[in-house]
């Protein structure tokens, strides 16, 4: 399932911080992304309430998910950066989840972890002191 965002993202500029001599100083290359779930015209109600569960901790009081990027030296490859990680947040999010399916061990497992257990037994068994009338 393929979400076109960046209809609906609105990206802010700022002077991206760390090496880069000169032009950190006077170039904003970090772009940040902010995208409003509630507000969103691409999702449906059930899968805004997904996210929101899901994506709790990345989105803030107003519902708005707000994605970095400053890895890149240029502000495109950083505003695209932005778009694939939203992107991979959002779908990742929206992944339907395998029910997990209940089984129960072989007999043959359960064989082998009591053989296991009762050579364990007499290896711990080999070890104590022999009396001394023995």
């Amino acid at each position: 399932m393929k979400i076109e965002l960046t209809k609906e993202i609105i990206f802010r500029t700022a002077r991206s911080g760390g090496k880069g001599g000169q032009n950190v100083n006077k170039v904003e290359t970090m772009v940040e992304g902010y995208f409003s779930i509630r507000d969103s015209a691409l999702l449906t109600a059930e899968q805004k309430e997904v996210l929101e569960r899901k994506l709790a901790s990345r989105i803030n009081s107003e519902g708005v998910l707000q994605v970095r990027s400053q890895v890149h030296r240029t502000q495109l490859a950083n505003k695209e950066e932005v778009v694939r990680k939203m992107g991979a947040l959002i779908e990742a999010a929206l992944k339907k989840e395998k029910k997990r399916v209940a089984t129960k061990p072989s007999k043959a497992a359960k064989e082998r972890r009591i053989g296991q257990k009762k050579r364990q037994s007499e290896i711990k068994t080999g070890r104590r002191r022999v009396k001394g009338d023995e």
